[in-house]
């Protein structure tokens, strides 16, 4: 549900995980519940389900499908439902699309295509999000890949041609690089200035806020997010002492999670922290990654002992 009002889309929203059970389906029960907790938080407007943290990667279209319908019919009656949007066929795309409008999405978010960190131009980009927003007739929120993810990560003329196409509400700022967020940040501040940048580099959440920043995309905030919301309401309040606060919860975590190589256990890494703190009862990620070994447990243990969470 988007709420009516200035600037609807800006806040914090958790990119929510996809549980599965023992035979490697989605346990809906599951993420009814995770979808909740987050519901509950105030200062979180919405979630993302479908993005990387929910696997999008290796769920079918079905079960793309069916995640939206689970958290729309979860939460949808109070808070913001974006779904993930990645596919290598712009034409499967559009199809994913609809499915996510009509299972109840309020706006989705277009991922660049894997395949893109070889090859990407202008036009490959701005014809993948042209036939997306031409099929449906909800918001759009774009993602701005890492600096180390190759061509993923728009250069700022396509970046700026995206923005100011039609419906475009937001930006997923994941450059993970604060130099990069701050020009990107400027430069959609320019050509579309009605358009919300979201800071999503969990390590450098501080930095972000303190440059500006909307809210965030993020998933960090699917473990811990009534500190992600600390922290947003502390910079905007100019309250530099809480923010650090925050920021001292959150780094540990961050670092742990998504600052250690290899970056692809991010997400096993985020499902195992929530087993631990007892959200999560089955912490399994879908083939081909795969569990984590001890030493990797341990190091999440003393990283959430170190946020004071264990």
């Amino acid at each position: 549900m988007i709420p009516a009002g200035h600037a609807p889309f800006n806040g914090i929203y958790p990119a929510t995980i996809c549980p599965f059970d023992t035979t490697d389906a989605i346990d809906e029960t599951a993420l009814a519940r995770h979808v909740a907790a987050m519901a509950g938080v105030p200062g979180c407007v919405g979630v993302l389900c479908n993005g990387h943290a929910g696997e999008n990667f290796v769920l079918s279209r079905d079960e793309k499908r069916r995640v939206v319908e689970i958290v729309h019919e979860t939460i949808g009656d109070r808070m913001i439902v974006i779904s993930g949007i990645n596919c290598e066929n712009s034409l499967e795309a559009v199809q994913h699309a609809r499915d996510a409008t009509a299972a109840g999405a309020d706006a989705l978010m277009i991922f660049p295509a894997n395949s893109w960190a070889l090859s990407q131009d202008a036009a490959m980009a701005m014809t993948h999000h042209r036939m997306i927003i031409e099929a449906v007739d909800i918001p759009i929120a774009l993602f701005q890949a890492s600096v180390n993810s190759g061509r993923m990560a728009y250069t700022p003329e396509v970046l700026a041609q995206l923005a100011q196409l039609p419906r475009v509400v937001a930006v997923k700022e994941g450059s993970w690089e604060t130099g990069a967020y701050e020009a990107n940040r400027r430069l959609i501040k320019d050509v579309a200035p009605h358009v919300a940048v979201m800071a999503s580099g969990d390590e450098h959440l501080f930095a972000s806020y303190v440059l500006g920043s909307e809210g965030s995309f993020v998933s960090l905030a699917c473990l811990i997010p009534e500190t992600i919301v600390a922290l947003d309401r502390a910079v905007c309040g100019s309250d530099l002492a809480a923010a650090r606060r925050a920021h001292e919860v959150i780094y540990p975590l961050a670092k742990a999670i998504y600052g250690s190589p290899p970056g692809g256990r991010a997400t096993a890494r985020l499902k195992t922290c929530l087993k631990l703190l007892e959200r999560l009862d089955d912490d399994r990620v879908r083939p081909p990654m795969g569990p984590l070994d001890a030493g990797e447990v341990n190091a999440l243990s003393e990283a959430l002992v170190a946020a004071g969470l264990l």
